[in-house]
């Protein structure tokens, strides 16, 4: 264990009913300016012409950086215990979720 791990023991986190729930997000986009990072967070549903943001998160770029790392640890992590993520590269591909065709849906 290192000496950042360690000192993030210590930190309480607060963590509400209501958000300890947690906000479904199917799409996500990601911008940027010079000094922050934008990571919106947004659910898309069939049938509905546009996606709703459920959440924006604002991250300095070098904490960017470290929620990048800390995504590439746990998936690796996720891999090593469950199998591969298999992400297709064509539209033929058998996809483990199914996509949205925007417009096409009934209720």
């Amino acid at each position: 264990m290192n000496e950042n791990e360690q000192k993030q023991q210590g930190l309480q986190i607060e963590l509400t009913p209501d958000m300890a729930q947690g906000e479904y997000a199917n799409f996500a986009i990601i911008t940027h300016s010079s000094s922050d990072f934008i990571l919106d967070f947004a659910r898309i549903l069939p049938g509905l012409p546009k996606a709703s943001v459920k959440s924006r998160v604002i991250l300095a770029p070098e904490h960017a950086k470290r929620l990048l790392a800390a995504l590439q640890e746990n998936i690796m992590r996720y891999e090593r215990e469950y199998g591969q993520i298999k992400v297709p590269n064509k539209p033929q591909e058998p996809r483990t979720i199914a996509p949205f065709n925007v417009g096409g849906g009934e209720a």
